[in-house]
């Protein structure tokens, strides 16, 4: 029905408007016949008389007062939906939806962001944090244009490229026998119970085979959704952690270089398959591959 309607509808709205034929037409610039046919099938369509005509003039009825009504709003929401999606386009002023890991929430996306803006100023963003699953869903969704991501997605529907890897610690509270170290050997934590991210967090995934390449299975003794969750029950006694560097300084912990295994989690910039970009994703695109090797700011 709607595919049916919706060619007809700015025809009857002008019609509806003027409650004049020659006048909708003029505004419209169809010729008249045209015009009086369009209305005359779209009554057809609905199985209902929504003019009364008296020559070029015509009046509307109940039904056609209704109609007319909503008709109004719909080609309104039509022209808001043009202007929304043009402002996105525009390469000046457009928008990007962004996705990026939480722990990347604090430092590195605000500065790219900025970094990004100087050359693009009026570009504006749209921003979701989360963990990689549940990004890869949005942008398959079309919620997102590209996201930072890790582990570094393999699918056939999504692109993927790898920018830059950062570094993990272990991380101890205060006064623990490993505190005073610099180093550790992940295998020397193999007794420790372990606070983790969830199941479906890629550092969970990541911190069981980098336990299972030193020779153990994590014993875990709490999971989280954040970070410095995380951390704050490490400073807390409850456990260690194996997490990316803090952003800022946490009382309380002690975080720790891995010497082996080699501990670093790959970041990479990820987008689906075939969809064209808007000139303004394009070119933030392009700024984050032209950052490869040098997208994370590690201060340890």
């Amino acid at each position: 029905m709607a595919a049916l309607l919706a060619p007809r509808l700015a025809h009857f709205a002008a019609v509806a408007r003027h409650e004049h034929v020659t006048r909708a037409a003029a505004e419209l610039g169809v010729p008249q016949s045209t015009l009086s046919r369009s209305v005359a099938r779209l009554e057809e369509e609905l199985g209902v008389a929504l003019l009364a005509r008296h020559g070029r003039a015509v009046a509307l009825t109940p039904a056609g007062r209704t109609f007319a009504e909503h008709a109004e709003r719909a080609l309104a929401e039509i022209v808001r939906a043009a202007e929304t999606v043009r402002t996105d386009a525009d390469p000046a002023a457009g928008r990007v939806a962004f996705g990026f890991l939480r722990t990347m929430g604090a430092e590195t996306v605000p500065g790219l962001i900025r970094a990004f803006r100087a050359d693009h100023p009026r570009v504006r963003f749209s921003l979701v944090q989360g963990y990689g699953e549940h990004m890869v869903e949005r942008m398959r969704e079309g919620e997102l244009d590209l996201c930072l991501i890790s582990p570094v997605p393999e699918a056939p529907d999504l692109v993927a490229r790898r920018l830059d890897e950062q570094r993990l610690y272990l991380v101890v509270p205060e006064g623990h026998r490993l505190a005073g170290r610099r180093r550790v050997r992940l295998v020397e934590a193999a007794e420790e119970a372990f606070v983790m991210l969830e199941q479906g967090y890629g550092m969970r995934t990541l911190t069981e085979k980098l336990c299972a390449r030193a020779g153990f299975r994590p014993r875990v003794a709490f999971e989280g959704e954040e970070p410095e969750t995380l951390r704050g029950l490490v400073a807390a006694g409850l456990g260690v952690a194996l997490l990316p560097p803090s952003t800022l300084p946490r009382p309380g912990v002690r975080e720790l270089a891995v010497s082996a295994p080699r501990a670093v989690r790959e970041i990479g910039v990820a987008w689906m398959a075939g969809r064209p970009d808007t000139r303004p994703v394009a070119a933030f695109k392009t700024f984050l591959l032209g950052r490869r090797g040098r997208l994370l700011t590690d201060t340890h």
